[in-house]
């Protein structure tokens, strides 16, 4: 195996290991959640905006290791972005996992690019992404206890 592919398996690793922003929002604004039967994994996402702009960002479920940190990978990088921004990353990730395109940058979302030759897999890395998305489409409300 390259170096480089041992990189981002470890990039993968780490965040499914060690999720950043993992656990329910209480003062989430917005939340969206959704569900891949095929192989069990279920994400929800939690959203606080200010304004057009993603203030707080968090996430829970269970599921596969590239659901997972998706997830994680996910909140660091839509986190103080407006919708307009996240929408666009959304996009170049959901490019990057369905073709396998490197990135220019070298980047942790390079990491996620090997999804593609696992066509079942896309639907693991995109569930959280789709969830934001959705969430950001909805009007600003209080969590429900």
């Amino acid at each position: 195996m390259s170096d480089l592919t041992d990189l981002y398996q470890a990039v993968i690793l780490d965040h499914n290991k060690r999720p950043r922003n993992r656990g329910r929002l209480p003062t989430a604004t917005r939340v969206a959640s959704g569900d891949n039967p095929t192989c069990g994994d279920n994400c929800t996402v939690y959203l606080r905006m200010e304004g057009d702009r993603i203030a707080e960002i968090s996430f829970d479920g269970s599921g596969c290791a590239i659901s997972q940190a998706s997830a994680s990978f996910m909140t660091t990088q839509v986190k103080g972005r407006t919708a307009d921004e996240a929408t666009a990353r959304f996009a170049e990730f959901k490019d990057i996992v369905t073709t396998g395109r490197q990135p220019e940058d070298f980047s942790e979302v390079a990491a996620f690019a090997g999804v593609h030759a696992f066509p079942a897999r896309i639907k693991c890395a995109t569930l959280s992404w789709h969830a934001a998305i959705d969430a950001l489409k909805q009007p600003d409300q209080p969590l429900q206890s």
